[in-house]
């Protein structure tokens, strides 16, 4: 079993002649080869100190990269306590079916005179006899999108039907694994939108220092990624699931907040990143799919500000993807591409979860390690996991079967 030991905050960077060809997006959407780039060290600390063993890892580097990322991509948040009262909206035993609990808990969050609620929609075994590990994954569109169940609460900011993303929940096959289902819509912490952060969760800390330095402002990413942590400290009170095997989820946008919620709340036992792309998985310094600029001209509330620097000027980033993977050691952790996604460059996520893989040799466990891209539909899975599967920018079966997999693996 995995140590849930707590790792404090932060990040740097020598760098390191990478020999791998990278491709950029011309404006006509073609691809160009790029000649070399260069990734930050992983296990050198800022002033230049090589990281050997565990201690090193969780005392010096990591706290590092940690800081890294939050003042100059993610950005920051204030770790200061909000109230949170959880409130069990309906409960039925068998959740309309023979071998399912379904559990819906409203979760009200208060500070400052502000309060926000999050809506909980949890599909648990009924006839486990002890306490279940479960797969946290926020969803897109609302709760009572993602199956026909009646019963289902509308979230708050959803008036989407019923149904029409059940194809990427299959909550039977979670059930029949012994796994249960924890999901939540994730505008309940920052609708997405750059015209919305008074409805989001960052007016319960206008009152900290959050305003004082604007530039590493944690938004949207850090919001939701804040909004994971909170249904953990949840889940750590329900009885029903095993808090000590919570598997977080996320795709795409998704993804990228599950990953920085993960690198920096190691409660979470597993991640899993699923087409995260740029700002997720994907090197930044490969310059292909979607590109700093883009991702920051389009999506403007996503990251702090700072962000905004490296626009264009990738090889200048003093960090890339491959540092933010590897704050999940020694957790175990889970990466997937799709081949029709070349947005979120599969390439460039396969090789930050081989760089990550450093990380976890310090533990001395075996990762993905110095292997070449696997070929699709072929999962590799160690410590750490990757697969490109055959399809477009979703979330399968395919994936949901090999996340299982890759859980059994570890927790069972």
């Amino acid at each position: 079993m995995i140590s849930r030991k707590f790792f404090q905050t932060v990040v740097s960077a020598s760098l390191v002649l990478c020999s791998l060809p990278a491709f950029a997006q011309t404006s006509n959407g073609n691809a160009t080869p790029v000649t070399d780039y260069s990734l930050p060290e992983l296990l050198i600390t800022n002033n230049g100190e090589s990281i050997r063993t565990q201690e090193d890892w969780e005392n010096l580097r990591r706290p590092e990269l940690l800081s890294l990322f939050a003042g100059q991509m993610y950005g920051r948040l204030p770790l200061i306590p909000v109230e949170a009262i959880y409130q069990v909206r309906e409960l039925t035993p068998n959740g309309g079916e023979t071998d399912i609990i379904r559990k819906q808990v409203e979760i009200t969050l208060s500070r400052n005179g502000e309060t926000r609620k999050s809506l909980l929609l949890m599909y648990l075994p009924a006839q486990a006899e002890k306490a279940v590990p479960v797969f946290l994954a926020p969803n897109f569109k609302g709760n009572q999108t993602i199956t026909t169940d009646s019963a289902v609460i509308y979230s708050q900011y959803s008036d989407q039907e019923r149904g029409i993303a059940q194809s990427r929940w299959p909550v039977q096959t979670l059930i029949n694994a012994g796994y249960g289902l924890v999901t939540f819509h994730y505008f309940d912490f920052y609708p997405d939108d750059p015209n919305r952060a008074t409805e989001s969760i960052l007016p319960l800390f206008t009152d900290t220092d959050y305003d004082k330095n604007p530039d590493d402002n944690g938004q949207a990413l850090s919001a939701w990624a804040w909004g994971m942590s909170q249904i953990m400290d949840y889940l750590q009170n329900d009885d029903q699931v095993n808090a000590d095997q919570v598997i977080l989820m996320g795709h795409s946008r998704l993804g990228k907040a599950a990953l920085w919620a993960g690198a920096q709340d190691v409660r979470f036992a597993m991640v899993i990143s699923n087409n995260s792309g740029c700002g997720g998985a994907a090197l930044s310094k490969r310059v292909y799919g979607e590109t700093v600029q883009q991702i920051n001209n389009t999506f403007p509330h996503w990251f702090c500000q700072n962000f905004a620097q490296y626009n264009n000027r990738e090889q200048e980033m003093p960090f890339d993807q491959h540092q933010l993977l590897a704050l999940i050691a020694p957790r175990p952790l889970y990466v997937a591409s799709a081949t029709e996604d070349q947005w979120a460059d599969p390439e460039g996520e396969f090789l930050a979860a081989r760089e990550a893989s450093k990380a976890y040799s310090v533990y001395g466990l075996e990762a993905i390690g110095n292997i070449e891209m696997p070929a699709v539909n072929e999962p590799v899975q160690k410590w750490t996991g990757y697969h490109i599967r055959s399809g477009k920018h979703d979330v399968t079966d395919y994936d949901w079967d090999n996340w299982i997999i890759f859980a059994n693996k570890w927790f069972k």
